[in-house]
């Protein structure tokens, strides 16, 4: 392959190849893992491409060529967590700049952007970003970048991606797009106009609970030019080893993700129908608001679903108390199944911002065992959880 981005080799192909040449010392058809913090020089300033592994690591390059292809993008940079990611992008902003963030923002965008970056000198406003045209009322002057979640984190609400890189780039602003809820098989947010896509690698595209991380792909050589110096000055860079993990696991996501969405749709229909539960969210569903857009710009709806247990935050506790196969745990996107409670766990740092998560809402990462053991943890969590609010009450 001379071109990782050449039109001819489909998705799965390029997952296993891009960037992913035999080693051409030994022929090891796998990259190695270059567990090296410094390269030998020829002499001052002359080497084979790598000086420091801060700056460049061989494993790495090889990830961030993999990932950039991945999502049809020209050059893709790989980072130590999906937070790193993310404070690497806000390193293109300045103190008065404004940012346009979901009304339904990751925790933990959310505590960046307000505890970290807001006394900095930055400002904010949280808008619900399934609409046009509130965002281009929303934009002002000093707006540079417009932060998109699709699908949204916890509540699996749906962006339209071309329509909102319109309506930012009429308003000066750059759209940055949080993919990691889709992957980059069931969605390409540069192709609808996004200017960075952003991932926690942590999730979809390791797939198996073992590594943390993050990337940033675009196609503006310019942008890419800073975050690379932003990348190696700020430091928050991943080691060789999590970079080799998560090579592995791009080679098998693709097939991951079509079992997650089998799964997950089937799991929202399951909770549908389910006494116990007051509400589904889950783009995949028909009548779901987001549906037409996923449709749309999706390939699949991958395998994240919430719902709200009918009795509150009591109700919820006790559901995700007694499942067996969903394990309580934060994070998402493993080949196990993962339940958990987002105004408890993962957004906490909503509470007082007027933008706190029901507490009813329980979130699931269904994962890709088979789904009827799938399902019937879910009916025996509810049922107990019903069982136990009787008890209380008598």
């Amino acid at each position: 392959m001379h071109d990782d981005r050449e039109p001819q080799y489909q998705f799965e192909t390029r997952a296993i190849h891009a960037g992913q040449e035999p080693d051409p010392e030994t022929g090891a058809v796998i990259v190695p893992i270059y567990q090296t913090s410094t390269y030998r020089q020829e002499a001052v300033g002359v080497h084979k491409g790598y000086e420091y592994s801060r700056t460049g690591n061989p494993t790495r390059a090889a990830l961030e060529t993999a990932l950039a292809s991945l999502e049809g993008g020209a050059w893709g940079l790989a980072y130590a967590s999906g937070l790193a990611a993310t404070a690497n992008v806000m390193y293109l902003l300045r103190p008065g700049d404004h940012v346009l963030l979901s009304d339904d923002a990751y925790g933990g965008t959310y505590r960046l952007v307000d505890k970290v970056l807001q006394p900095w000198g930055l400002t904010y406003t949280q808008v619900d970003l399934t609409d046009p045209a509130r965002v281009r009322e929303a934009l002002k002057p000093e707006t540079k970048l417009v932060w998109v979640e699709t699908p949204t984190n916890p509540y699996l609400k749906i962006a339209p991606i071309a329509e909102l890189a319109e309506v930012a780039h009429g308003g000066g602003a750059r759209l940055v797009v949080d993919n990691t809820f889709a992957s980059p098989y069931l969605q390409q947010p540069l192709a609808h106009g996004a200017d960075i896509v952003l991932h926690s690698t942590t999730k979809y595209i390791g797939g198996h609970s073992d590594v943390v991380g993050g990337a940033l792909v675009g196609n503006d050589p310019a942008v890419r030019e800073i975050l690379a110096f932003h990348q190696n000055a700020v430091g928050a860079v991943p080691g060789p080893q999590d970079c080799f993990l998560l090579l592995r696991g791009l080679k098998t996501l693709a097939v991951r993700m079509e079992r997650h969405s089998a799964n997950g749709r089937a799991v929202a229909e399951f909770l549908r129908g389910q006494d116990a539960v007051e509400r589904v969210y889950y783009p995949g569903l028909p009548d779901d608001p987001g549906h037409a857009v996923a449709a749309r710009q999706m390939r699949d709806f991958a395998g994240m679903v919430s719902f709200t247990a009918r009795g509150g935050l009591e109700a919820a506790k006790r559901v995700v108390a007694s499942t067996k196969l969903f394990f309580l745990a934060e994070s998402l996107g493993g080949v196990e199944s993962l339940i958990e409670h987002p105004g408890l766990m993962t957004h906490a740092s909503l509470a007082g911002s007027g933008f706190e998560i029901d507490p009813g809402l329980i979130r699931l990462s269904v994962g890709i065992e088979h789904v009827d053991d799938l399902i019937a943890d879910l009916r025996q969590a509810l049922t107990a959880g019903v069982l136990e609010a009787a008890a209380i009450r008598d």
